[in-house]
């Protein structure tokens, strides 16, 4: 079975940080570390299994979408080696207008 680096976007890790603290203000930092854990772990997962997801082509070539518990968009590339994270979105937040606001990012 092929596997895949996975590479967390500068985006992404932004994301992740954002979603920490709002969390953390919301629920306590506890609930927002087991949170954050668990969303990295469904992206360490996508290494073995990465065609999983919604294929998103029509934003960008190659691009899919993967939910996260209901409440979070996992948004990642996959490339010839590496699977790249190229946004995790909370809640309500436009995908759709994130990604096309940044068409050169990978």
């Amino acid at each position: 079975m092929k596997r895949f680096e996975v590479v967390f976007r500068p985006r992404a890790e932004a994301d992740l940080s954002e979603l920490y603290g709002y969390i953390a203000a919301e629920a306590g930092l506890p609930v927002a570390g087991a949170y954050i854990d668990r969303i990295e772990a469904a992206c360490l997962a996508l290494e073995t299994f990465p065609e999983r997801g919604t294929r998103r082509d029509d934003i960008r070539p190659g691009l899919r979408t993967l939910g996260f518990e209901r409440r979070a968009t996992i948004v990642f590339q996959v490339l010839d080696r590496e699977m790249l994270i190229v946004r995790v979105l909370y809640g309500g937040q436009d995908y759709l207008q994130a990604l096309r606001s940044a068409p050169n990012e990978p």
